[in-house]
C-alpha cells in the first residue's frame, strides 16, 4: 500500500492489516521509503549444510500489476556484469549471514542509483523456471539433495548461463473488469507444443471447474532463446497458439504487452502496466473482412463437428456444395456495440462470401491441431477457434478478437437486474460494509469491501444518490451477481 500523503496513511495502514490479517493471521505492518519508478530484480541462492551459498544469477520481475509479477525474464537486461556481480554477492552475503540452506530468493528494488534490499523469499519462486532455463539446471533436484545432506552440486565459477528466458502467468481472470478473478469450467484448452525452448507448467485440463477458493493462475508460460529478441519472439508465437475457453483468461493482454516497444527495449518499470493500463487493454483496430470470414467458417466447423456423430446426410456437407438453386444464410456477429452481417451463398461452385455488396469465394478445412485454414479468394489464413456457449475466440494473424455469433431465432433475455443495485463481482467474502442503509452517497464513496482471493476490492457509488437497502452482513460468502446492496441515484 502506498501513501503519497499523511491523509492517506490512515486507509492504507487499516487495509494493510486487514489483508495481512486475512492472508497470514499476523496484521503487523512495515513501513519503507517508497522509491519511484524502480525495477523489481530478484536473486536466485542455495546453501547447503557444508557452508556453501551460490548465486544462480538474477530474474528481472518488473512487470508487475498491484504488486504481483506478471512477466518475469532472466538475466536482467538492465545490469552489466559489474552491477550483476554486485548484486549477486549481496545475495550470497545475506545467506551466508544467516547461514542458509536450500532455495531461496533475496529481492531488491533497483534505480539509477543503484539497488536495496526488500526482502528474501524462503522457498523456490513461481518463476524459478527462468533460471532452470539458462542454467540448464533442475532446481528441485538441488533442493532434494541439500535436503538429504549433500553438498551442492556446482561451485559459483561451475556456474553459468546461456541466452535469454522469460516466464507469464496465465490467470483465470477479466483484464477488461479490472482483472476481477474469473469462475467456470474449462470447456477448451489449447497449447503450443513444448520443447527445449518452450515449456507450460499446469494442472488443468478440459473439464475441470475454476473456482474461487485458490489463486487464479492457471498456467505458467516460459520460453527461451540465444538472446532477449529471439525469446521475446518466441513468447509472443506461444500466447497466440495459448486458447483456453470456457472462462476468461489474461492471454489477450498478456500478447498485447509483450508486443510493446518499452517492453522490447527493455526500457520498463514497475509502475509500467498501470501506467499504460488503458493502451494495453484499447478497443482492437477496427474488424476486417478476413475476421467476419474467419468467425463464418468457424461456425461451419462447429456444425460439422456437432453433426459427425448423426448419419452421413449431404445435408452436414460444409463446403456449399448443392444440387439445386442456391441458397443464401445470414450470420449476425456482435463485436462489442456493433453488429456486422454477411452472407454466405451456397451453390453449385460451393461457398459465396458476401459482404458490404462485394462477394469473394469461400472455403475452409478443419486441421488436426484444431486450427482452420481459410481461404477467401486467394488468400489463405490458418486462424485459431475456440467457442465458449456462442462467442468464439478468433485466433488471426491480427491478433484475437471474440465475437458473438446471434442467433436470429433464439429469443433475448431481458437485461438482468435492477439499475441501482450493487452486485457481487465475482464471489468472495464481505470484509466490510462502510455505509448505512438512508445515507447519503457522493459519487465513488466506498460502500463495502469485498476480499477474494487474497486482495480487497471496494464496490463504490457509481453516481450521486442514497443508499437504500444492504443486503449481507460481514462474514458472509457471497456468490459472483449476488445482490449486495440497493443504490437510488439522484434524478439527472
Amino acid at each position: 500500500r502506498i501513501a503519497d500523503s499523511a491523509a492517506q496513511l490512515p486507509e492504507a495502514v487499516a487495509a494493510a492489516k486487514r489483508e495481512a490479517s486475512a492472508s497470514f493471521g499476523d496484521d503487523h505492518v512495515l513501513i519503507e521509503k517508497f522509491i519511484t519508478r524502480p525495477r523489481h530484480i530478484e536473486v536466485q541462492i542455495f546453501g547447503d549444510h557444508h557452508g556453501n551459498v551460490v548465486s544462480l544469477f538474477e530474474r528481472e520481475c518488473t512487470l508487475q500489476r498491484r504488486h504481483q509479477k506478471v512477466l518475469e525474464e532472466a538475466p536482467s537486461s538492465r545490469l552489466d556484469e559489474s552491477q550483476r556481480e554486485a548484486i549477486c554477492e549481496a545475495a550470497r552475503a545475506a545467506g551466508r549471514a544467516v547461514g542458509y540452506t536450500g532455495a531461496g530468493t533475496v529481492e531488491f528494488v533497483a534505480n539509477d542509483e543503484g539497488f536495496y534490499f526488500i526482502e528474501m523469499n524462503t522457498r523456490l519462486q513461481v518463476e524459478h523456471p527462468v533460471t532452470e532455463m539458462i542454467t540448464g539446471l533442475d532446481l528441485v533436484e538441488w533442493q532434494l539433495r541439500v535436503a538429504f545432506g549433500e553438498a551442492l552440486p556446482l561451485r559459483q565459477d561451475q556456474i553459468v548461463r546461456r541466452g535469454h528466458s522469460f516466464e507469464v502467468r496465465i490467470y483465470a481472470e477479466d483484464p477488461q473488469s479490472g482483472f476481477l478473478p474469473a469462475t467456470g469450467t474449462i470447456g477448451q484448452w489449447r497449447q503450443p507444443e513444448t520443447g527445449p525452448d518452450l515449456r507450460i507448467d499446469s494442472g488443468f485440463r478440459v473439464g475441470d471447474t475454476i473456482t474461487a477458493n485458490y489463486d487464479p493462475m492457471i498456467a505458467k508460460l516460459i520460453v527461451s532463446g540465444d538472446d532477449r529478441g529471439q525469446a521475446l519472439d518466441r513468447m509472443a508465437a506461444a500466447l497466440d497458439g495459448f486458447q483456453v475457453a470456457g472462462i476468461k483468461t489474461n492471454i489477450a493482454f498478456l500478447r498485447a504487452l509483450v508486443g510493446r516497444p518499452e517492453v522490447r527495449s527493455g526500457a520498463m518499470d514497475t509502475g509500467f502496466i498501470e501506467r499504460e493500463l488503458a493502451a494495453l487493454l484499447a478497443p482492437q483496430s477496427p474488424i476486417a473482412v478476413a475476421d467476419l470470414a474467419a468467425a463464418t467458417s468457424a461456425v461451419l466447423a462447429r456444425e460439422k463437428l456437432e453433426a459427425a456423430s448423426e448419419a452421413v446426410s449431404p445435408w452436414n456437407r460444409g463446403d456449399g456444395w448443392t444440387l439445386g438453386a442456391s441458397r443464401r444464410r445470414r450470420f449476425d456477429f456482435e463485436d462489442g456495440a456493433e453488429t456486422h452481417q454477411v452472407v454466405l451463398h451456397y451453390a453449385r461452385s460451393g461457398l459465396e462470401f458476401e459482404w458490404d455488396g462485394a462477394v469473394a469465394p469461400l472455403r475452409w478445412t478443419l486441421c488436426e491441431d484444431g486450427r482452420i485454414d481459410v481461404f477467401l479468394g486467394e488468400r489463405k489464413e490458418a486462424i485459431g477457434a475456440l467457442w465458449s456457449e456462442r462467442v468464439v475466440e478468433l485466433v488471426t494473424p491480427r491478433g484475437r478478437r471474440r465475437l458473438h455469433w446471434v442467433d436470429s431465432l433464439a429469443r433475448k433475455e431481458a437485461a438482468s437486474g435492477p439499475g441501482g443495485s450493487f452486485r457481487a463481482p465475482m464471489p468472495g467474502i464481505v470484509q466490510q460494509i462502510l455505509a448505512e442503509p438512508g445515507t447519503r452517497l457522493e459519487r465513488g464513496a466506498p460502500v463495502l469491501v469485498m476480499e477474494a482471493m487474497k486482495m480487497e476490492h471496494t464496490l463504490r457509488a457509481p453516481a450521486d444518490g442514497r443508499l437504500v437497502a444492504v443486503n449481507c452482513r460481514v462474514g458472509d460468502l457471497v456468490a459472483e451477481g449476488e445482490n449486495l446492496a440497493e443504490f437510488e441515484a439522484d434524478a439527472s
